[in-house]
């Protein structure tokens, strides 16, 4: 039977890829994003792979759309099985040029967007006692930004469904740096045109580990070596990465060409165009990652683990005897 998913953020970027992921396996898809032009050009991905697709032109920091939209999809595709959280709007600015209109865009659309999208797939998935909700995060909800209340909010959710004992999944995915579409469009204050912090990694990378995520129970799944590097060196020595950041964070994130200060952005509407999955930065991005791939076959990986120390074990032990 076919998958219903709904995906936000779709148009472009990972939530793009995803839709292809998706598409692969077959799935129906409600498409979520402002920009029509890359909702088109997912529809006829879908489509091309035999799924049937739902153009929903959707900001996801009104609930109403929102809610609107998963109405729809349920009315045309049928009950939805997957919701992908994905949709993001991001400011590149030191705190004190910030201004507060763009942290409350940012933080409407990229906490609050979760949020609703959330309520919405639970309100029909909770009385079908079925389904699984992907919160797309990164490695930096586990530093100060607004994907830190995602992980809280997620967190507080996952208790609650395991309380009620109900047959609705949630799960985190955790993303590195991506080659994305969004270091074109995204608002910046910084002298230099913005990169993605290396090592990059490409968008289907990301894909892959949403779909196995909507499919298997497992709480978080990060992807990419950096990710797991990032988050547990701040659980461990988050003063010392302080430092670190404090050292690196500003050069790593821009290239050395100066940055457009009339350069179009984002943050309140979506640019003309189909932008796609991939950014501009393909050169320097990988299209694999062994973490991932071990994280994905972790039953495999502790099996071959704990069968070489054991084979190790019982050598050592004919040697002693012998």
């Amino acid at each position: 039977m076919k998958q219903v998913v709904v995906i936000t953020g779709a148009s472009a970027g990972v939530g793009r890829a995803t839709v292809r992921a998706f598409a692969r396996h077959g799935a129906d898809i409600g498409l979520l994003a402002r920009g029509i032009d890359g909702l088109e050009g997912a529809r006829r991905e879908v489509e091309a792979q035999g799924g049937r697709a739902l153009v929903l032109p959707t900001d996801v920091a009104h609930p109403d759309e929102v809610e609107s939209a998963a109405e729809r999809v349920e009315r045309e595709l049928g009950p939805i099985d997957v919701w992908v959280n994905n949709a993001m709007v991001s400011v590149f600015s030191p705190v004190k040029e910030l201004q507060t209109e763009e942290v409350k865009r940012v933080t409407d659309v990229t906490y609050l967007g979760v949020v609703y999208g959330t309520i919405a797939a639970l309100k029909r998935m909770l009385p079908r006692d079925r389904g699984a909700i992907v919160q797309v995060g990164s490695a930096l909800a586990y530093r100060g930004i607004p994907l830190q209340a995602i992980q809280g909010f997620t967190e507080s959710l996952r208790c609650e469904l395991l309380h009620d004992n109900s047959g609705v999944h949630v799960a985190m995915v955790q993303l590195p740096a991506m080659n994305t579409p969004q270091f074109d469009w995204v608002k910046s204050r910084l002298p230099r045109e913005p990169q993605p912090v290396p090592p990059i990694y490409q968008p289907e990378i990301a894909a892959d580990a949403i779909v196995w995520a909507a499919t298997h129970r497992r709480r978080e799944l990060s992807v990419g070596g950096t990710t797991v590097a990032a988050i547990w060196s701040n659980k461990i020595a988050s003063t010392l990465l302080d430092r670190y950041l404090a050292r690196t964070g500003y050069d790593s994130q821009q290239t050395d060409t100066p940055a457009d200060p009339d350069k179009p952005d984002n943050l309140w509407a979506p640019l003309p165009g189909d932008h796609g999955a991939h950014g501009r930065f393909a050169s320097r991005s990988t299209g694999s990652s062994p973490q991932v791939w071990a994280n994905e076959h972790l039953g495999m990986v502790l099996g071959l683990v704990f069968g070489g120390a054991a084979m190790m074990w019982s050598a050592r032990q004919w040697r002693l005897r012998h």
